[in-house]
């Protein structure tokens, strides 16, 4: 069997200790970005992928829109199905590896973000297979909206510090980062209390991507635009340009 990663591990019995990070605090907002960037259509059909506990799949099935959610982690999905079963919203929730998902030009909107999966993974292989994978899943004309780890970031500050500025209390801490420059990977120690209390502390190493980077990997899939902007939590907005202060970035590609 093969030894689990760290991102595995991290959201095994993580799935309400999740919903009360810090940054799950911007749900709605980005919902009301994603609505705006796909003109309140409520017809088409949404794929959330990395849908954790499913924050934006909910927020946007309360809205009218319909959504299925995929995550790696059984019980992120687990807590998903309980919580829209609470709020009788009809949302297919699926257990599913976003590096090979079942499929093929079925959504007309993806939305990827807060890192649902894609700059965790531990090669730049697998990373591009996730990007690959929920390009098969999107129609002939199609949106993605992702949002995911700026490189641009590190190299002017600490990301341990930043860590350290966004998180609340009983948040999941991050320590001991080293930036590759070779690479632009983060590795760190990230500590987190699980559902029942437990202390994990795991090796993570997370992929930063500069926007021309993410723009290549787009335009070999065969999008035709790509716009990259800074990525403010709870305020995504065309508004605001990406800059070195930008922790995220917010990528939007048409086909």
């Amino acid at each position: 069997m093969n030894k689990k990663q760290w991102y595995e591990l991290l959201f095994e019995n993580y799935a309400r200790k999740y919903d009360s990070e810090s940054f799950t605090a911007g749900t709605s907002g980005e919902c009301d970005f994603i609505e705006k960037e796909i003109g309140w259509e409520r017809s088409l059909r949404l794929l959330d992928v990395g849908c954790g506990t499913g924050r934006h799949a909910i927020e946007l099935a309360k809205r009218g829109y319909s959504v299925t959610g995929i995550d790696l982690s059984e019980s992120q999905i687990q807590r998903a199905v309980e919580k829209a079963a609470g709020q009788n919203l009809q949302i297919t929730f699926l257990h599913h590896d976003a590096r090979n998902l079942p499929f093929d030009n079925e959504f007309d909107v993806a939305i990827m973000l807060c890192e649902g999966g894609f700059p965790l993974m531990e090669t730049d292989e697998m990373n591009f297979g996730i990007l690959k994978n929920v390009t098969k899943s999107l129609k002939e004309k199609a949106k993605f909206i992702l949002t995911t780890l700026n490189g641009l970031f590190p190299l002017y500050h600490s990301v341990e510090q930043f860590c350290a500025s966004a998180t609340g209390e009983g948040n999941a801490t991050y320590r001991s980062n080293t930036y590759d420059l070779m690479t632009f990977r983060d590795h760190n120690i990230t500590e987190v209390e699980d559902d029942e209390g437990n202390r994990k502390r795991l090796e993570c190493n997370e992929r930063y991507y500069v926007p021309s980077e993410i723009t290549w990997l787009l335009k070999s899939l065969g999008y035709r635009r790509i716009d990259i902007f800074g990525a403010r939590l709870g305020a995504f907005s065309r508004n605001d340009r990406l800059t070195t202060e930008d922790f995220e970035m917010l990528v939007i590609a048409e086909k």
